[in-house]
């Protein structure tokens, strides 16, 4: 298992708090950092300056939403960031949820699951520079009865594949991320659900004659290093309330769906009312420490180096951390403590 670096969204006073960080995380031999995007931050200039920034550590997109770009504008700047960081970018892609989609890129959230096959069909071809043409439901390339003509990329990525994550949550979407993509965005990952979720990806997996072998599994684990557990999980509470209480709406939150999955149904639920009703405060406080606990590394160095071998030996190649630390100094200390705590558990590759 190696380690990576979610830095999460940029542009709210934390810019340059991220990139010193990132570039901890370069020199402690990270395997990758992710940031990510929603309706604020964009994550590519963000990627682009940090591979600007750094020498070895590659970087990833955790996630460029799907309707935001066209997939030709996707393969170009996937191509680009590639040759521009010399071959350290990650192509990580999602659909979104139906408020933004709809309400911020003008995209109706329909059939998610077949506009991210298409979608992914076509970054594949234009990444291998053959001349797009694509005949599906949401996309025709080039448009019928028009002047447009087939083209193919200009640019020369400098890896023949860029490799391209999915961010996926339900059953069926697990299994089509297993099928067409060469990695998993995972959050809210507990090792104790690994084995189910991990076999709808191998079912998608089987479709294409391949295993899980090389597949890679990067589920964003907040860590927050301490010896009392209790304190250290009111730091990642807000965070586990603001997904399973207010992202998407109360007929669509994946997150919250994903809760009640766990076996979190009335406590989500419960999650939700009070998000919703902005006391975000009570909300916080009503998340299960138990599923706050399974899906952070929490309290002093032996107990995270334990934690993390749950992971490995539940399948996890890249343990992506998320530092929750009051302090910048108290993030950098979280980065060399999982470093750490790799190296004891014997899970490191």
């Amino acid at each position: 298992m190696k380690l990576g670096l979610n830095l999460g969204y940029w542009g709210m006073g934390n810019d340059g708090d991220n990139l010193v960080l990132a570039q901890e995380a370069d020199r402690l031999g990270y395997s990758v950092a992710w940031a990510a995007e929603a309706y604020g931050s964009d994550a590519v200039t963000v990627l682009t300056w940090v591979a600007a920034k750094t020498t070895r550590i590659d970087v990833g997109s955790a996630i460029l939403q799907i309707p935001a770009r066209t997939p030709a504008m996707t393969a170009m700047t996937a191509a680009t960031l590639d040759t521009l960081s010399h071959g350290r970018f990650r192509l990580g892609l999602g659909v979104s949820g139906p408020q933004v989609s709809e309400g911020w890129h003008g995209v109706r959230f329909a059939k998610p699951l077949a506009r991210t096959r298409e979608y992914v069909d076509i970054v594949k071809l234009a990444l291998s520079r053959e001349k797009v043409r694509y005949d599906g439901d949401t996309y025709e390339l080039p448009l019928p009865d028009g002047p447009g003509k087939a083209l193919h990329l200009m640019v020369h990525p400098v890896r023949e594949h860029i490799p391209i994550y999915l961010a996926s949550v339900g059953p069926k979407n697990l299994e089509l991320t297993g099928e067409i993509a060469d990695g998993w965005l995972a959050v809210f990952f507990a090792p104790k659900f690994a084995d189910e979720l991990l076999s709808t990806i191998a079912a998608g997996r089987a479709k294409i004659g391949k295993s899980l072998d090389g597949f890679d599994i990067v589920p964003t684990v907040p860590i927050v290093v301490g010896e009392d557990i209790e304190e250290c999980a009111k730091a990642v509470r807000p965070y586990s309330a603001l997904y399973v209480g207010g992202m998407g709406s109360r007929e669509q939150n994946f997150y919250n769906a994903l809760a009640v999955r766990m076996g979190y149904a009335a406590e989500a639920a419960e999650v939700q009312n009070r998000y919703l009703a902005r006391d975000y405060d009570g909300a916080a406080a009503l998340v299960p420490a138990e599923f706050v606990d399974q899906t952070s590394l929490l309290g002093p160095l032996d107990r995270i180096a334990e934690r993390m071998a749950e992971f490995a030996a539940a399948g996890v190649t890249t343990l992506s951390v998320s530092p929750f630390g009051s302090t910048m100094d108290d993030r950098l200390r979280s980065l060399e403590t999982a470093q750490e705590a790799l190296a004891r558990s014997g899970a490191g590759t």
